[in-house]
């Protein structure tokens, strides 16, 4: 098995620039470490036809679906109400998202505003907040959890247990100073014989010198470990200093 996944990342600030997301990568390193593969990224407005759309696009195409945003209490936080008429269920005023929140805010604290953050759709299950209490949830295979990245990642550390991840990836970085145009017509052939392995090429600019990190990817340590030999023979073959490191990071 080697389920999939798709991330959602809901709000106007995100693609106004205003705001730099900062949960994807988090997101999919931690899927990684699991053996859950990323598929797809979607950035979408505070729209309620486009977040409807999109979820139920993604929902059907992976197996996980994370979004991300829009779960506050002011109006343009629409994604619960959102993932309700994806569903075709209502949304309702959750009991133990409301007692979590009276536990959390002082006596008179928890207006009406606030309490828009325990509208969870029904058959939603919880997902625990460990900073601020306002819950996300989980309804079918879609994983709904702030915005604001440290309360993201706590609830993403609660969600992990959930999920029946796939088999480990292991990853080699090869580096070296050569173009990719250098190097193409045999990375391309290395890929054929591996069609098992992902296999990426990412150039870089640094201390004044042009690079190429080369990264192979896969379930097969063996095979993992072995293409990046061959490709290393294959760089100094062409002239080139290839470094290999275990991981993903040249």
């Amino acid at each position: 098995m080697n389920p999939t996944a798709a991330v959602l990342v809901i709000g106007n600030e995100i693609l106004s620039g205003r705001t730099k997301d900062a949960n994807l990568p988090h997101i999919a390193e931690t899927l990684a470490g699991i053996g859950v593969r990323l598929r797809e990224a979607r950035v979408v407005p505070d729209v309620e036809e486009e977040i409807v759309a999109a979820v139920n696009a993604l929902r059907a195409r992976y197996d996980y679906v994370f979004t991300t945003g829009g779960i506050g209490p002011t109006h343009d936080d629409i994604t619960s109400a959102c993932v309700a008429k994806a569903f075709g269920v209502a949304l309702e005023r959750n009991p133990e998202a409301v007692a979590r929140l009276e536990r959390h805010y002082a006596p008179g604290q928890l207006n009406e505003a606030r309490l828009r953050m325990a509208n969870i759709p029904a058959g939603g299950v919880l997902i625990d907040n460990p900073i601020s209490q306002a819950p996300g949830f989980q309804l079918g295979n879609v994983f709904v959890m702030a915005g604001v990245p440290n309360i993201m990642r706590a609830m993403l550390d609660g969600v992990v247990p959930r999920l029946v991840g796939g088999p480990e990836l292991h990853a080699r970085t090869v580096a070296c100073e050569l173009g990719e145009g250098v190097i193409a017509a045999d990375l391309s052939a290395l890929q054929d014989r591996h069609p098992n392995l992902e296999i990426g090429s990412y150039p870089y600019f640094r201390a004044g010198y042009f690079g190429v990190s080369l990264v192979l990817r896969g379930t097969d340590e063996a095979e993992v470990a072995g293409a990046a030999d061959a490709l290393a023979g294959i760089i100094q073959r062409l002239g080139g200093t290839p470094t290999v490191t275990v991981g993903s990071k040249g």
